[in-house]
């Protein structure tokens, strides 16, 4: 018998999805370059608004959306790897945990980097002023010659892992994400998904979204 279990709550869904349009969006942006960068940086903003969301969405957030449900020790990681544990929880798997900890971190980085850079033709961030010009440099150089190609690699990396679970594994990742749901051999806690958890989540929402526009109205003037 199986198990019908919500796993991802709606929140998670939702940022899911945003962040993989605005990943492409803003990577289309940067290529196509011009009065592009304009759209570059208020994606850029959102990008932002998303990253908090995220973090604070990882502490109070549905139980699979935690961080605490899938950030696992080194040990518990090398154990994984050696298949001497094995990993029954619905959520991320140890090495999907590091997948979503990487990419976070270089979306971090990216949009920092962002904030700070400054081509000096048609895009500055809003924190260039608060900076030396040496560290300006240094961010607009990681953002365009470093950090964006980790990024590609990082999506790229994720998309055959994704790849490799529905064609070898059987298992589909991506229906999950759309409807919230996994049919489990087992009962397994499900992630609180009602009114009151969406609720909250979009006052975490709005909180993040006015950040990201206090964020960019820094250094106007």
């Amino acid at each position: 018998m199986q198990h019908k279990v919500r796993i991802w709550d709606l929140p998670t869904r939702l940022f899911h999805w945003l962040l993989a349009a605005t990943t492409v969006a803003l990577v289309i942006t940067a290529k196509v370059g011009g009065n592009a960068m304009q759209w570059h940086l208020c994606l850029g903003h959102a990008m932002l608004a998303l990253l908090v969301f995220r973090f604070v969405w990882g502490v109070i957030g549905g139980r699979w959306a935690r961080f605490a449900s899938f950030v696992h020790s080194p040990v518990h990681l090398w154990r994984y790897l050696q298949g001497q544990s094995a990993h029954d929880a619905p959520g991320h798997s140890p090495l999907g945990a590091i997948s979503v900890i990487a990419l976070l971190a270089a979306l971090l980085a990216q949009v920092g980097s962002g904030l700070l850079s400054d081509d000096e033709i048609s895009f500055s961030g809003p924190l260039t002023a608060f900076v030396s010009s040496e560290s300006v440099g240094l961010a607009t150089w990681f953002h365009s010659d470093v950090g964006q190609y980790l990024l590609i690699a990082l999506v790229a990396l994720h998309l055959l892992a994704i790849g490799f679970y529905v064609l070898v594994r059987r298992r589909n990742l991506v229906r999950p994400m759309i409807d919230g749901d996994k049919l489990l051999a087992r009962p397994m806690p499900a992630s609180r998904d009602d009114a009151a958890a969406r609720a909250a989540a979009a006052v975490v929402a709005a909180l993040s979204a006015a950040f990201a526009w206090w964020v960019s109205g820094l250094g106007v003037g």
